[in-house]
């Protein structure tokens, strides 16, 4: 300390049976004014003021041995079993969270550690050290908090964690087995089986296991409340996969966790639940977790695309068998579609003595495109039989099929309302019905549009139909309405455009004048041929143009005879969008940087699974060893999503406190994000400290829940200063005593005319009741 003084240090610690006396902050402080009071003083009569500054340090209490969630028990059963078809009766942390159905998870947050500093005080008297050991540690001046994490999570390569994404890892190296395989029978079969070594580690759980699985795969859910876009990520479209609540999606997730999700078990599963399926259409029975009606999305699997297609006509083929219809009649194909934009009145009208009676009605109806447009609302009544024309001066023909009046449109040739059929509902069509179609065309180097030779027989159908209903209508009587842009009005007729664009005619003037469009005028029109060669017939007497019972057999054909590599390419899309989408529905408040993330995550996903979409001979190890760099990402970012829904729960009355300690972490853990394994200096624990405010301290006071018999059995004597009943884990006190050196012991080695107070004594203590350091600072002239 330059020429004037030194410092002396002494050091001493007792590590184990502290006296009971050093236990207590009266007891400490004696000790410190033992270092400058007499000794045949009587310590606690005289005052000696000393300063004091305290850190107390709390920890939750640790799991017990019964509570930790193992995590060699939360991915499999011992027979291999899918965790959702074994339901625990213990209760886990993350009960409620969505990925609870699949695998228990251990809790990221082993604790937290409390840090409560106490500002600086002066001291005159053990009485009132005697009395701060029993002040609450709410009142300390700063609560810092600091969440105490588990190994697996501190574990950068989350190689040990079980989850979903450990389980997507072992899904690749199916995927990688099936590239060279043809049948799917092959991994299971005694003659070709593969390896030795795969028949010896890749086991088929036991057929009581596959039956509970597909018990509960093949649930019946109630098709009504089937929302496969409920609760969806925004990118999650991007993907082209099955929908989480779908059948194909339920059975790509089970796949995750039937046995070890080995290609052989994979295989066992994929053969009878085709066969589950077979059955449901046999039987007639509605396919679980399917729609049995809409349209077939393109942008999911091609799986799905079969399956949905199936169930619709599973429904189509139940209704042929409850309404046994007459030969030759198509009663549930029909609907009242309004091609174009026209109005239908829905009850048939009588105008100038026009009088038209129904006969017949239909109990079925296909349900319209746009069942709540008004402009596409008809009666119940199908006039699929004869109808007499009434006004027997125009014609004496007989009108069929006909769903209403459109509006006020009148034929071209004839003074007799316009009348919209009924038609066919248009085929439904997978994405390699579309190929196939598409190559079709282009090897046949037709001259007309791709588009209309799409929709020709759907055409041709519509025609008939409209030439059933309208008996004395024209082709031009067609396009006014089926396609109104295509026929151009004289300047003089009144033309009122609705709020669907639709031309409504007035009556004023009759006949319409008018003309067909360009398109439609030139000469080999494919349209007006389609409407040459068109007879009149309601769509009820028509051929379908959907066979439910051949369209069925192809679907089910499909899914026989799929490839394994077909099959495991569109397993891995669909299970990584099912795992992410369930994730995605965890509750973690506010969390601007995690939901982020996981948007960021579909975009990685929908990149990477783009190598599937080709075949398989151009899939290499590259492509394999970037699916399993996306089971790292994806890694991370379920260990993020664990974290935040932990800390969520944890502080439902904090929020700001889940977000900040979450943030913290989340900046300390990017680094890591993206990369398979972290070595070296980078394995470095997580110790920031995020501070309590003062309206947050009884939140976090109360996850320090007071502990047991068994839990407290040991801690017979207590140090103070308890937070609702845990003692501190670790106390840290800095005593500290300035003088002038004039009035000090060492005033006489003292320079003359020196008047600046010195810390002359001080003295750090740190410990708890069973370790207790102590370390003595004392500044002097001599």
């Amino acid at each position: 300390m330059g020429t004037l003084f030194t410092r002396r240090f002494e050091a001493d610690r007792i590590g184990s049976q502290v006296p009971v006396k050093l236990m207590h902050l009266e007891g400490l402080y004696e000790l410190f004014i033992s270092q400058f009071a007499f000794s045949n003083m009587d310590l606690s009569m005289h005052l000696f003021q000393v300063n004091l500054k305290m850190k107390m340090t709390y920890r939750t209490l640790p799991y017990s041995e019964d509570d930790d969630v193992q995590e060699s028990e939360g991915g499999f059963t011992e027979s291999g079993e899918s965790p959702k078809s074994n339901h625990q009766s213990r209760t886990q942390w993350d009960d409620n969270c969505p990925w609870s159905e699949w695998y228990s998870a251990e809790d990221p947050l082993r604790g937290f550690e409390l840090l409560t500093v106490w500002s600086e005080k002066a001291i005159e008297s053990s009485l009132e050290m005697a009395e701060m050991e029993n002040v609450s540690p709410l009142e300390a001046e700063k609560w810092l908090i600091t969440p105490c994490l588990s190994e697996i999570l501190s574990d950068g390569s989350g190689r040990k964690r079980i989850g979903f994404a450990s389980q997507l890892l072992l899904l690749i190296d199916a995927l990688h087995m099936s590239l060279d395989a043809k049948f799917v029978e092959d991994f299971i079969s005694v003659e070709n089986s593969g390896p030795e070594n795969l028949k010896s580690t890749a086991v088929i759980p036991p057929p009581t296991v596959l039956d509970r699985v597909l018990k509960d795969l093949f649930h019946e859910v109630d098709a009504l409340q089937l929302d496969f876009a409920e609760g969806d990520h925004e990118n999650s479209r991007t993907i082209k996969g099955s929908p989480l609540e779908s059948l194909f999606g339920q059975f790509c997730l089970h796949s995750l966790w039937f046995g070890d999700c080995n290609i052989r078990a994979i295989a066992a599963f994929w053969i009878e639940f085709v066969r589950e399926v077979r059955w449901c259409w046999e039987e007639s029975q509605p396919l679980p977790r399917m729609q049995a009606n809409g349209v077939v999305d393109l942008s999911t699997c091609l799986i799905h695309q079969k399956l949905h297609m199936l169930s619709i006509c599973i429904d189509k083929k139940r209704q042929l068998n409850q309404d046994c219809p007459k030969a030759g009649e198509n009663n549930f194909f029909l609907s009242a579609h309004v091609k174009g934009d026209s109005q239908i009145q829905s009850d048939i009208s009588s105008e100038d003595g026009d009088t038209e009676t129904s006969f017949f009605e239909c109990d079925s109806l296909s349900t319209p495109d746009h069942p709540n447009d008004p402009e596409s609302d008809i009666s119940s009544f199908v006039h699929s039989d004869d109808v007499k024309l009434g006004d027997p001066k125009h014609s004496a023909c007989i009108r069929k099929g006909s769903a209403g009046i459109v509006g006020s449109m009148m034929l071209l040739k004839s003074y007799q309302n316009m009348h919209a059929p009924f038609t066919q509902d248009p085929p439904l069509m997978t994405e390699d019905m579309h190929e196939e179609r598409l190559q079709a065309v282009e090897a046949l180097g037709e001259s007309f549009r791709f588009s209309a030779q799409l929709e020709k027989d759907i055409l041709s159908s519509d025609m008939s139909a409209f030439k059933a209903a309208n008996p004395d209508a024209v082709f031009e009587d067609f396009i006014r309405w089926h396609s109104p842009r295509d026929w151009e009005n004289d300047d003089n007729m009144e033309k009122v455009v609705s709020n669907t664009n639709a031309v409504v005619e007035s009556t004023n003037d009759w006949p319409p004048r008018g003309k067909l469009s360009e398109r439609m005028s030139e000469h080999g029109n494919l349209w007006r041929k389609i409407w040459n060669e068109a007879l009149p017939m309601p769509a009820s007497e028509q051929k379908p143009l959907l066979d439910p019972n051949q369209e069925g057999e192809k679907v089910l054909h499909y899914l026989e005879t799929l490839r394994p590599y077909e099959l495991l390419g569109q397993m891995v899309s669909t299970a990584f969008k099912a795992a992410a989408d369930t994730l995605n529905r965890t509750s973690f408040g506010g969390l601007k940087q995690l939901t982020t993330r996981i948007g960021q995550l579909y975009l990685t996903m929908a990149a990477t699974f783009r190598c599937l979409q080709k075949n398989s001979l151009s899939v290499g190890t590259e492509d394999i060893e970037d699916l399993k760099r996306l089971c790292a990402i994806f890694g991370h970012v379920e260990s993020l999503i664990t974290l935040a829904a932990s800390l969520h729960q944890k502080f439902l009355q904090a929020p700001r406190l889940s977000e900040s300690i979450f943030n913290d972490y989340y900046n300390f853990y990017l680094p890591k994000m993206g990369t398979v394994s972290i070595g070296g200096d980078e394995k470095k624990d997580f110790d920031k400290k995020q501070e309590v405010r003062r309206q947050e301290r009884e939140v976090v006071a109360s996850m320090f829940t007071p502990p047991t018999v068994n839990q407290s059995w040991r801690k017979v004597l207590s140090m103070g200063n308890l937070l609702n009943g845990h003692e501190p884990t670790l106390r840290e006190i800095i005593f500290s005593k300035r003088d002038h050196l004039s009035k000090n012991y060492y005033a006489s080695h003292a320079p003359r005319g020196y008047q600046q107070e010195l810390e002359t004594y001080r003295m750090y203590i740190c410990g708890t009741s069973n370790d207790l350091s102590v370390a003595l600072a004392v500044a002097s002239c001599d």
